[in-house]
């Protein structure tokens, strides 16, 4: 995440999606912002949105004009922003620089893991989303990705997951698969949310005994947005699935 970013369409549906899945402060929830420096280009100009009103106040009016008061208004576009409002129940915010050598990554995790104990959900907000094989870990683009050994530690922690992911040139359901596939591993993982929009999309990993509030959340995120979000679950593993026997959670479909 960078500064530059804050109040674009992205953030308006990331702020939204954070108060429903967190239950509107029933689910303790950190904020990792990962968050790198301002670089000049006009990556977050996505903010048209905020003089229509008529069209987008309905699906999180708060939110809504939270934003417009500090983008339009204001003119103001910093994270601290959103973090003094009070809008974000529940949630503790970690605001350092995320660095991209190894050594310092490790150092910057173990400091996020201690300041988000006692969190049930935790939030990833990277400028791209997980990591891929053209940035290794602890490459100079790094800062631009969590890795699926980060928010692995972070699950095995005790925490449900949340990840902003901007999509690849590629079809988005086989990519949204391919990405739980990554964490086939956690053994109680039993299945992985995806919140996919017009851009990017946000994963959710829930722990067990945060999936029946999920799930209600999830539902409420599909209402509230209408055809701006598809739901999509996938189970990493085919072992998972019939150990829960749950069904499906039954949205409609984005047009």
């Amino acid at each position: 995440m960078k500064n530059q970013y804050f109040g674009d369409v992205n953030d308006y549906k990331k702020y939204s999606f954070i108060r429903l899945l967190g239950g509107y402060g029933k689910l303790a929830t950190t904020i990792c912002w990962a968050l790198t420096e301002d670089d000049g280009r006009s990556d977050g100009g996505k903010i048209g949105y905020l003089e229509k009103p008529e069209e987008w106040e309905c699906h999180d009016p708060a939110i809504f004009h939270l934003l417009r008061t500090s983008v339009v208004d204001v003119g103001q576009r910093r994270l601290d922003f959103i973090e003094r409002s009070g809008v974000l129940s529940n949630c503790r915010f970690f605001s350092d620089l995320l660095p991209f050598a190894c050594d310092e990554r490790d150092a910057y995790f173990a400091k996020l893991l201690r300041f988000s104990q006692g969190s049930d959900l935790l939030f990833f907000d990277p400028d791209n989303g997980l990591g891929v094989a053209s940035a290794p870990r602890g490459s100079r683009n790094s800062s631009k990705y969590v890795y699926p050994d980060e928010v692995g530690r972070a699950y095995r922690q005790g925490h449900s997951v949340l990840v902003y992911q901007h999509y690849p040139r590629r079809s988005r359901g086989p990519f949204l698969t391919a990405w739980a596939e990554q964490f086939s591993d956690l053994s109680d993982l039993r299945r992985v949310i995806s919140f996919s929009t017009s851009h990017v999309a946000f994963i959710l990993l829930p722990q067990a005994r945060h999936e029946d509030q999920l799930l209600r959340s999830a539902a409420l995120v599909a209402e509230k947005w209408g055809r701006l979000v598809k739901v999509q679950i996938d189970h990493p593993s085919p072992l998972a699935e019939a150990a829960t026997g749950v069904a499906r959670l039954r949205v409609a479909p984005a047009s």
